[in-house]
């Protein structure tokens, strides 16, 4: 099971990168909420993937089970995601109104800030 997962992790680091590398804003959050989904697999596999065994403390036990997964890093996963949802909700109301703003979404055409008739440039 986790080399499947260290597979797909690949994959969507890979595709993260390449949509990340384009000049194309949307593009770009795209691939970062990729790269975040990436890192949210590879946190939760490190807290080990087990079958039938549930992070519970029997009835007078101090411990789970010795063979169970390790609950904190669901737990921080389950808060990434919902930060990471945020995240991308932000960042696309930053790109629309960088959008009504500018007129286009290519980072090189975003020039506000310095102008293409510029002489230092």
């Amino acid at each position: 099971m986790e080399a499947l997962l260290a597979i797909a992790i690949g994959a969507l680091v890979a595709a993260a990168v390449y949509l990340m590398l384009a000049r194309n804003v949307l593009r770009f959050i795209f691939g970062l909420v990729l790269i975040s989904n990436a890192a949210n697999l590879i946190i939760f596999t490190g807290g080990r993937l087990t079958e039938g065994v549930p992070p519970l403390i029997p009835e007078g036990a101090n411990l789970p089970a010795a063979d169970a997964a390790n609950a904190l890093p669901q737990a921080l996963v389950l808060t990434a995601i919902v930060i990471g949802f945020g995240l991308f909700a932000f960042a696309l109301v930053l790109i629309f109104r960088a959008y009504t703003t500018l007129g286009t979404l290519n980072s090189e055409e975003m020039r506000v800030a310095e102008p293409k008739g510029d002489p230092l440039l």
